[in-house]
């Protein structure tokens, strides 16, 4: 949901599947999250699919 929502959005992403990049697992674990979706956009760690947080980040990039 997340990447199509982006990919609507012409917005280019970078997915870590968790289940096997152990370096993305850890950066997850890091933020204090410990399931995804999360979104990062800026400064905003976004846990879920919130489109309309993710509208407000990405408008805070411009």
């Amino acid at each position: 949901m997340v990447k199509g929502f982006l990919s609507l959005r012409n917005v280019e992403y970078i997915v870590k599947n968790v289940s096997t990049d152990l370096e993305g697992r850890a950066e997850l674990l890091a933020m204090g999250f410990d399931s995804t979706p999360v979104v990062v956009i800026g400064d905003h760690q976004l846990p879920g699919f919130d489109a309309e947080a993710i509208d407000h980040a990405l408008a805070s990039l411009e």
